[in-house]
């Protein structure tokens, strides 16, 4: 009786793990983004132990293969297998490590009361520390890439061509983060910024994904995109995304 109700209470996931608390002396509450279920809080017991089976798969960036069980409050953790070991090479890396963390908890912001965009959002912060691991482009460019993806993922889709609040064909030279991106002078708040031309059309190739025309660009139009970008990713989140003062940006250059 008790294995069929183990059976019943219990099921399979992949997760990457988003953050951790410890929970009294040796045990842990984990925040996964799993790749069915959305956001979920477990307690893994005894994970802070020297002899756990599977403390080190349950660190921040790892993705894992586990076994969950349903509690009354929060699930358990039942096993953990590893699928993708990315935390060594993150944390290991301050620039890596800063990135890594804005991008966990914009991912628990997003995730945090929309199970249904949970699987999009799994997929799209496991690449983004797959390639922040392996160093495929400069972490604060797979950062902005990430943020706007994944606001868009959540249906906070920017514009960098047309204006995003009439529709007039660009291209337009002022941004505003509440009107959802480039808007044309018709359009433009009071007080709009107007980004280079360059820096435009960073933001573009970041959104999506064109990495040909992101890599090359210039360090003065990265550091404006960036600011664009939080400025973006707090209003549609209502508050600022805390690490992302940490995050460390090329210099302009003179």
């Amino acid at each position: 009786m008790a294995e069929t109700t183990f059976a019943a209470r219990s099921y399979r996931d992949d997760g990457v793990v988003l953050r951790t608390h410890r929970l009294g002396e040796a045990d842990r509450i984990v925040v996964f983004l799993t790749r069915r279920h959305g956001q979920v809080r477990a307690v893994a017991r005894g994970v802070r132990r020297t002899s756990s089976r599977f403390g080190a798969r349950l660190e921040p960036f790892m993705v894992a293969d586990l076994q969950l069980v349903h509690g009354r409050s929060l699930e358990v953790v039942s096993q953990a297998v590893a699928r993708a070991s990315y935390g060594a090479s993150i944390v290991s890396d301050y620039a890596r490590y800063t990135v890594a963390a804005a991008m966990a908890e914009t991912a628990e912001r997003l995730t945090a009361s929309d199970t249904d965009a949970g699987p999009a959002q799994y997929q799209l912060l496991v690449g983004a520390l797959a390639a922040l691991s392996r160093g495929a482009h400069e972490p604060g460019l797979i950062l902005d890439s990430y943020l706007l993806r994944a606001l868009a993922t959540a249906g906070w889709a920017p514009s960098f061509t047309d204006c995003a609040r009439c529709g007039g064909a660009g291209p337009h030279s002022a941004f505003s983060a509440a009107l959802g991106g480039i808007v044309c002078p018709g359009c433009r708040p009071p007080g709009s910024p107007a980004p280079a031309a360059e820096t435009v059309a960073l933001l573009a190739a970041l959104l999506s994904g064109d990495w040909a025309a992101a890599d090359p660009s210039e360090p003065v139009h990265r550091r404006e995109a960036a600011g664009l970008v939080a400025a973006y990713a707090q209003w549609h989140l209502e508050r600022a995304v805390g690490s992302l003062r940490l995050v460390e940006r090329e210099p302009a250059g003179p």
